[in-house]
């Protein structure tokens, strides 16, 4: 018995045309599920990839087949040895009464469909959450492309322009072949003397004469450059940056934080990770954890370090107008996020922050968002950054609950153009 190993690249048989067809079919019912993703499982790894459940309305494939009850059918039963051509044949039971399921039946109206479970691969996963977002205000000489390319020196070439030349190098190619070959030929020399010494007959030693002055003669016209030897520099293009975007996640770690307020943060910035990440290669992150102190700490130590104390929010931004100044110059696009309760020590607090925002950050960033996370009223950061929320590159969100962190990150990303049109 013959085995069939099947060595095709997709899976199940399945065609990669076919899946993409399928899933722009499911596409609308994959974004609608999006919101529940977010509330439901850890988005670290929704970016690994998952499953999404669509109704199975819609999924099955369109076919040709005939009208009932158009034109004569004669149809041959096999196994049949009940019944008559005329006969009745009765209504099996359970017919519309619940199928074959057991448990109670239910009196509501409503019709229900099944689910259909679409597994994703990371790459469509992160596709269905990001394609339509992007960072405003970026600079669409930097989004057209994102690196030019310079000639950088990349060792020698034996064929090149002559203004390319290479002396030294090429100096160094002649002078090894010119001691190869008087190697050989002085090599070459001294047997033919040696020869010369046990031969007694005239004619061979007027022979041999000949051929070592042959010899010594070659090793004197050795040229002094060959083509051969010429070496020409080298130069390859290397993609360099025009510019970059750097974004700035500064995250309340405060007392007043609770564990609910925390993972909300921690949600939106993760969900934020992977979009920049996905999204974009030269975008640098960097980190800012606070309470009574500022701190720049590593994407592990942001996302899970139990440190907490008091709130004082002022000195993260003075941290973060450090740290552009000192890194980033003009040529970078610089955002920034927030997220906090509101809370702050006091009155003061918020009120430093809106002038370092005024006076410090907004005059030197492309776009900044600051979401507040808060059950109840506004806070005291809130009602301070009321007075700067007409600028142009400034917005706020609240996030009271997980499943509103979806709406709040798409109305802050979407693209430009989408938002024109809404």
């Amino acid at each position: 018995m013959g085995n069939i190993v099947d060595r095709r690249k997709n899976n199940k048989g399945k065609s990669t045309g076919n899946r993409q067809k399928f899933l722009r079919r499911v596409e609308d019912q994959i974004k609608k599920a999006i919101p529940d993703i977010m509330s439901q499982e850890s988005i670290k790894d929704a970016g690994t990839g998952g499953s999404v459940s669509v109704p199975i309305k819609g999924i099955d494939e369109p076919s040709f087949h005939h009208q009932p009850g158009s034109g004569r059918k004669y149809l041959v039963r096999p196994g049949n040895d009940r019944f008559n051509e005329g006969d009745r044949i009765p209504k099996p039971e359970g017919e519309g009464k619940g199928g074959g399921g057991r448990g109670k039946g239910s009196n509501s109206p409503e019709i229900t469909q099944d689910e259909f479970t679409v597994v994703l691969s990371r790459e469509e996963f992160l596709k269905y959450f990001f394609d339509d977002l992007a960072l405003p205000n970026l600079l669409k000489k930097f989004m057209d492309s994102t690196y030019t390319f310079s000639y950088k020196r990349a060792g020698y070439t034996k064929d090149s322009v002559p203004s390319r030349l290479n002396i030294k190098s090429s100096f160094q190619q002649s002078l090894a072949r010119q001691i190869a070959l008087k190697g050989a030929y002085e090599k070459k020399l001294k047997a033919l003397m040696l020869q010369l010494e046990g031969v007694a007959e005239e004619e061979e030693r007027m022979l041999l004469e000949v051929e070592i002055e042959k010899v010594a003669r070659q090793a004197r016209t050795i040229p002094f450059f060959e083509d051969v030897d010429l070496r020409y520099n080298n130069f390859e293009q290397v993609p360099t940056p025009v510019t970059s975007a750097v974004m700035f996640c500064i995250m309340d770690v405060s007392g007043s934080m609770g564990q609910h307020e925390k993972d909300i943060a921690k949600r939106f910035f993760t969900l934020l990770y992977l979009f920049l990440t996905r999204q974009y290669k030269n975008v640098e992150l960097v980190f800012i954890r606070h309470h009574t102190e500022a701190k720049e700490v590593d994407e592990e130590e942001f996302f899970n370090s139990r440190e907490s104390g008091g709130t004082v929010v002022a000195p993260s931004l003075k941290l973060m107008h450090k740290i552009r100044r000192e890194r980033y110059d003009d040529s970078w696009n610089v955002y920034c996020c927030q997220a906090s309760d509101g809370d702050v020590w006091s009155r003061e607090d918020a009120v430093n922050c809106r002038r370092l925002l005024r006076e410090l950050i907004l005059p030197s960033v492309q776009y900044m968002a600051y979401i507040e996370i808060n059950r109840n009223s506004e806070g005291d950061l809130w009602q301070a950054y009321k007075e700067v929320c007409d600028e142009i590159n400034f917005s706020m969100r609240r996030i009271q609950e997980v499943n509103q962190i979806w709406p709040v990150f798409r109305g802050l990303f979407r693209k430009r153009d989408e938002l024109n049109a809404v």
